[in-house]
């Protein structure tokens, strides 16, 4: 996998070119416009106005792969700024004054959010808004005047060259966390807390909607007076929403769907096979020798008699079964001669959510700020300096590399516990990932992806439906439309040896890392 995109210059967004928008497309910008301006935004004249108390106003813009709405979330982020709007980064909020408008993209995961900014679109996480960084009075001086509201200051222990590094840094991303790490400063160093956001923001752009759940979309309802939800109505639904996604309980009114499929996704023979599925009469051989013939057509889509282990190393097999991903990765590391009682450097990971007490609630907030939340996938470097710590790089994490203490799981058998083969006493719980749930990989996207089709015919057999529609057709419409080059449909249950052995070296030039303070249960 290629390393993540840095945060893109909202100036930078505002001068490209704008592309046409199709009937659809164009339709939604007016609905939204007409939110906007009813806010205090015009769109057509480039200007506006103080925020007002008004109600919550929700608009959910839906539709498949290659209907378009990326390309509308942009567009529309770049006449937000070119109206003055302002772009929360969640990495700091410069001061401001009461007239500012402020703009918000947002997605549920690291690696949704990492897929938007590749793709020119300043996003960060939900939970990285929910708190935000509360920095050492000392260095803010230098936050404030990178963001351009202060003079250059004088800091004690920083020399001019180190400050100019940090204004080189930020001239080309927009990050002050990145910038004052580019000065020779570490996250303990300027950042000294985090605080759950108490005043509300103003405008969200939320992408990937369709993996919100109810109380979710209740903390951004309260947060934003003005929210516009991007979502794929094919998808999966939240486990616990009985099939159902949270923009499918708005009223009629708030709610536009995006119908037409756009020339170059058209071209796409991934995104083909994927609009195949909403015929309800395809069928599961059907649909196999559908495939089948794009594979002689195009060298986009692969006919695999086995899973290629190479490939699992940075995206991991997708499948629908349990125990099928725990068969996967089983011999995923007895093909690498993985040693039961520790990791390889190079073995993918995906993040099981964090194993702290409440007393460690500051350092819960950090971590999920650097990226470490239920679901983040990472890839292990080696051991920490500490017993129990492993170096990390998180997918889809601005500043992708940590070392943090760390619990790792290496299940086995599904009705088992999983072998623990060291751990911290309380830290970031991991399970392997060289294979993972279609579900979980909901809001990722890698250049090239393998299903595992022997899962999806069971499915089929098995005669399920979600919402109407038969399960395996969601499993297969999210699971192929998570490759962005390549997709390899796997259709025996084998597994190829490994040409190369696992390494780190596409990963350890990607950044350095950026240590936070040694804490129990935090990083080393």
């Amino acid at each position: 996998m290629t390393a993540p995109a840095p945060p893109s210059d909202p100036a930078a967004l505002a001068r490209a070119p704008a592309p046409a928008l199709s009937p659809d497309q164009a339709e939604a910008w007016d609905r939204i416009a007409a939110i906007l301006q009813r806010a205090g935004i015009d769109l057509v004249d480039a200007t506006s106005q103080p925020a007002t108390d008004e109600h919550c106003e929700v608009l959910a813009i839906t539709g498949k792969a290659g209907s378009g709405k990326t390309m509308l979330l942009a567009e529309l982020t770049r006449a937000l700024v070119e109206a003055g709007v302002e772009i929360v980064s969640g990495d700091y909020e410069p001061r401001r004054s009461r007239q500012a408008r402020r703009l918000a993209i947002l997605a549920p995961t690291n690696k949704a959010a990492s897929v938007l900014r590749a793709r020119g679109v300043p996003a960060t996480t939900i939970h990285r808004i929910l708190y935000t960084p509360v920095y050492d009075p000392e260095y803010e001086k230098i936050a404030e005047w990178l963001a351009g509201n202060a003079p250059r200051p004088s800091i004690d222990g920083l020399s001019d060259t180190a400050l100019q590094r940090a204004q080189s840094f930020y001239e080309q991303v927009k990050s002050i966390p990145g910038a004052l790490a580019a000065a020779g400063l570490r996250g303990s160093d300027f950042i000294t807390g985090w605080k759950r956001r108490d005043d509300p923001l103003d405008i969200g752009f939320v992408d990937e909607s369709s993996m919100l759940d109810a109380r979710q979309l209740e903390d951004l309802k309260e947060l934003f007076p003005t929210l516009i939800l991007f979502g794929d109505p094919a998808q999966l639904a939240p486990v616990g929403q009985s099939g159902e996604m949270v923009f499918d309980r708005l009223p009629a009114p708030s709610r536009l769907h995006l119908s037409r499929i756009h020339r170059q996704a058209q071209d796409n023979p991934i995104l083909d096979l994927a609009h195949m599925l909403a015929d309800p009469d395809l069928g599961f051989e059907e649909f196999e020798r559908q495939i089948e013939q794009a594979a002689r057509r195009d060298d986009r889509v692969l006919m695999a008699e086995r899973v290629n282990s190479d490939l699992m190393a940075r995206s991991p097999v997708l499948v629908w079964r349990n125990a099928t991903r725990l068969r996967l990765i089983h011999a995923f590391r007895r093909a690498h001669d993985a040693p039961e009682a520790e990791l390889l450097p190079g073995e993918p990971l995906i993040c099981d959510g964090l194993e702290l007490p409440l007393k460690h609630r500051k350092k819960r907030i950090d971590l999920e700020a650097r990226g470490l939340i239920k679901g983040a996938q990472v890839v292990y470097l080696g051991p920490g300096r500490k017993p129990g710590f492993s170096r990390l790089h998180i997918f889809g994490a601005e500043e992708p590399q940590i070392s943090v203490a760390s619990i790792i799981k290496i299940e086995t058998d599904p009705d088992a516990e999983p072998f623990i083969p060291f751990a911290a006493t309380m830290g970031a719980a991991f399970v392997h990932g060289a294979a993972c749930t279609i579900h979980k990989a909901q809001g990722s996207q890698w250049r090239e992806v393998q299903v595992f089709a022997p899962d999806l015919f069971a499915a089929a057999r098995a005669g399920r439906s979600e919402a109407g529609i038969a399960l395996w057709k969601r499993l297969a419409y999210v699971a192929i439309t998570r490759a962005e080059h390549r997709l390899h449909w796997v259709i025996r249950n084998r597994l190829a040896r490994p040409t190369t052995a696992l390494n780190v070296d596409d990963l350890v030039k990607v950044a350095a890392p950026l240590h936070l303070a040694p804490t129990d249960g935090g990083s080393d």
